[in-house]
C-alpha cells in the first residue's frame, strides 16, 4: 500500500512537470482587439497590449480587427506603433478594415482576411456630415498610405524565367484606396475608390490568406499548431484614461482650465470657479503624465504660469511683460503635455501628432472665450445662473440700495483691493463693487460712476 502511494505521488509529479514543460514550449500568441471606431481608446488599447505582449515574451502580436474607420491622428499614431513593433504584428480582418481601419492593417507584416471580408475605402471624410474632405487632407492621407505600403520592401519574384523586383504591397494599390483618380486596372476605374475583398487583396498582394477563424490562422497561416492564446482585455482605468485623451475632451478641459481662472480673478475670494479649474487641469495632466507624455517640468511649466498671471493682475498694476510671459508658459505646457517631446527633442515625432496638439488647444482656448462670453451675459438672468449674482430682494440682505439712482455720484473709499471686483464702503456701509479704470488700491477714494447688476461700478476721485 505504501509502494502504490508513492506510485501514485511520483505520478503526478511527473505529469505536472509534463504540463508545465509543454506549457513552456507552447508558442504565445497575443492578441488584442480593434472592434470599435478608432480613436483615443483603440490606441491607448494598441499600447499597453503591445507592452504587454513584449512583458510576456510573445512570439507573434495577432490584432483581431473589425472597425468601419476613425480618426486619421489615432490611426497614424497606431500605424507607427506598428511598424516601430519588434516583433511580428499580424491582423484578422474579420470582416471589415475601411478607413483608418485600411492603414493599420497596411502597417502590419501579414494580413489576413475572413472570405466575406473587405478592407479599403480610407478616404478622409469629415466627422460631422460625413462629406469628402479637402484635398489638402486626402493628400495627406495618400501621402501615408503610400509611405506605409512602401515600409515592408521590395521582394525578388521569378516569372517566365525572368527576375523582377517589385513592391511587397504596391503603393499605387494603397493610395487608390484614398484617391478615385488613381486607376487599377481591371479592379476600380477614376470614378471610384478602391475597397478590396479578400479574393481581390490576395491577387494584389495585400492579404497574405484567407481563413474563417484565428485558430485557422494560427494553425495553418503561422504554422502553430502547438499554442498559446492570450488576449489584452482593458481595464476600466484604460477606459477612462482613454476618455481622457480624447481630443474633443481634452479641448474642453482647457475651456474648463481657462474659464474658472477668468472668472476666479473676477471674484473676491476663492471658490467655486478655481475648484473647476483645478478640477480639469488635473484631468488634462494626469493621464498624459501617467502615459509618459507629460513630463515633470511640462506641468511646473504650467504652474508657474498661472503663477505670473496672478502676480501680473494682483501685484503689479497694468497688464505686461509678466502676464504674457505666463500665458505663454500656460500655451506652451499644454500644447507640450499632448506632443511625445524630450526636452524639445521632436526628432522623429510625427506632424500629425504636432498638429493635433496645437488644434485641441487653439480649439480649447477658442471654446473659452465663448465660455466666457455666455457665462458673462447670462449672470444674474433668468434661468440656471439667476443665483450666481445677489439680488436686492433677497430676504435679510440687500447688496446695495433699492434706489440705485441716490448711489451715483457718491463718494466713498475702497475696502478691499479692487483689482477690478472688491468691496467698497460708503456712510459706513459695505457693497460689492468693480473698477471701471484699472485697480484701485484699499483705502483710496472712489465715486460711484454707476449702477448695474446689483454692483456698484467706480472709479478713483
Amino acid at each position: 500500500m505504501k509502494k502504490l502511494r508513492c506510485f501514485f505521488i511520483f505520478l503526478v509529479g511527473w505529469l505536472l512537470i509534463q504540463g508545465l514543460y509543454a506549457q513552456e514550449d507552447k508558442v504565445l500568441v497575443y492578441r488584442i482587439n480593434i472592434k470599435e471606431n478608432i480613436g483615443s481608446h483603440t490606441w491607448i488599447y494598441l499600447q499597453n497590449g503591445l507592452h504587454e505582449a513584449l512583458q510576456k515574451d510573445a512570439r507573434v502580436v495577432l490584432l483581431h480587427m473589425n472597425t468601419y474607420g476613425g480618426g486619421v491622428l489615432e490611426a497614424d499614431s497606431m500605424r507607427t506603433a506598428i511598424l516601430n513593433f519588434p516583433l511580428p504584428v499580424y491582423v484578422f480582418i474579420d470582416n471589415n478594415a475601411a478607413s483608418a481601419g485600411a492603414l493599420i492593417s497596411i502597417a502590419c507584416d501579414s494580413v489576413f482576411m475572413r472570405q466575406s471580408a473587405s478592407m479599403g475605402a480610407a478616404t478622409v471624410v469629415d466627422g460631422g456630415d460625413g462629406a469628402k474632405a479637402p484635398d489638402k487632407y486626402q493628400s495627406y492621407m495618400r501621402g501615408i498610405m503610400r509611405a506605409t505600403a512602401e515600409s515592408h520592401g521590395k521582394v525578388i519574384t521569378l516569372e517566365h524565367g525572368d527576375t523582377i523586383t517589385k513592391w511587397k504591397r504596391d503603393p499605387v494599390i494603397a493610395e487608390a484606396m484614398v484617391d478615385e483618380r488613381v486607376v487599377v486596372p481591371g479592379y476600380v476605374d477614376s470614378t471610384q475608390i478602391l475597397t478590396l475583398t479578400a479574393s481581390q487583396a490576395m491577387e494584389l498582394g495585400y492579404c497574405d490568406g484567407i481563413a474563417e477563424s484565428l485558430h485557422e490562422v494560427i494553425v495553418t497561416h503561422l504554422k502553430s499548431p502547438d499554442y498559446q492564446l492570450e488576449t489584452y482585455n482593458p481595464t476600466f482605468y484604460d477606459q477612462i484614461r482613454g476618455f481622457l485623451t480624447n481630443g474633443v475632451v481634452q479641448a474642453l478641459l482647457i475651456m474648463l482650465i481657462i474659464g474658472g481662472i477668468y472668472f476666479e480673478l473676477h471674484t473676491p475670494g476663492i471658490g467655486f470657479p478655481t475648484a473647476i479649474a483645478i478640477t480639469a487641469a488635473i484631468l488634462y495632466f494626469t493621464p498624459l503624465y501617467l502615459t509618459g507624455y507629460a513630463q515633470n517640468w511640462e506641468v511646473l511649466l504650467f504652474v508657474l504660469g498661472i503663477i505670473l498671471i496672478v502676480f501680473e493682475l494682483f501685484v503689479v498694476p497694468g497688464f505686461g511683460v509678466t502676464g504674457i510671459v505666463g500665458i505663454i508658459f500656460v500655451f506652451l505646457a499644454l500644447l507640450l503635455a499632448l506632443v511625445g517631446n524630450i526636452r524639445f527633442n521632436f526628432e522623429g515625432l510625427p506632424a500629425t501628432e504636432i498638429f493635433r496638439a496645437i488644434m485641441i488647444v487653439l480649439g480649447g482656448m477658442g471654446l473659452s472665450v465663448s465660455f466666457i462670453l455666455y457665462l458673462s451675459s447670462r449672470i444674474g438672468k433668468p434661468g440656471i445662473l439667476n443665483k450666481v449674482a445677489l439680488h436686492a430682494d433677497q430676504e435679510g440682505y440687500s447688496s446695495v440700495p433699492l434706489e440705485p439712482a441716490i448711489m451715483v455720484g457718491q463718494l466713498g473709499r475702497a475696502a478691499t483691493v479692487l483689482r477690478p471686483s472688491g468691496k467698497v464702503i460708503i456712510d459706513g456701509t459695505y457693497y460689492d463693487a468693480i473698477s471701471l479704470q484699472g485697480f484701485i488700491e484699499r483705502d483710496e477714494e472712489v465715486v460711484v460712476k454707476r449702477y448695474e447688476n446689483f454692483q456698484l461700478y467706480v472709479v478713483r476721485k
